[in-house]
């Protein structure tokens, strides 16, 4: 192995356990304010419906805004989007 490939195995495997290390301490975080009653919010999410129509043309429709609850953390945990990403992607295309 050369010198550069084991400098890169090992800068994954660093890479690799520190994003561990920090999903395993947001999920820990998370649990901390399960138990508090503080680690869940309702975003508001704009919902668009895409219609393909004649001619590979596509209409838009305008369902609504719908509450979608949120985790507040990094990462997606239990099942939710992260509040932040949710925030700033607002915008649901089905």
């Amino acid at each position: 192995m050369g010198l550069w490939t084991g400098r890169l195995v090992r800068l994954l495997v660093a890479l690799a356990v520190a994003a561990g290390v920090l999903w395993v301490g947001d999920w820990a975080v998370l649990g901390i304010r399960v138990s508090h009653g503080t680690a869940y919010r309702v975003v508001q999410v704009k919902q668009f419906l895409a219609t393909p129509l004649k001619g590979n043309k596509v209409e838009y429709d305008y369902m609504g805004a719908t509450p979608v609850t949120c985790s507040r953390s990094i990462f997606p945990q239990h099942g939710n989007s992260a509040c932040w990403w949710l925030e700033r992607h607002s915008s649901q295309w089905e």
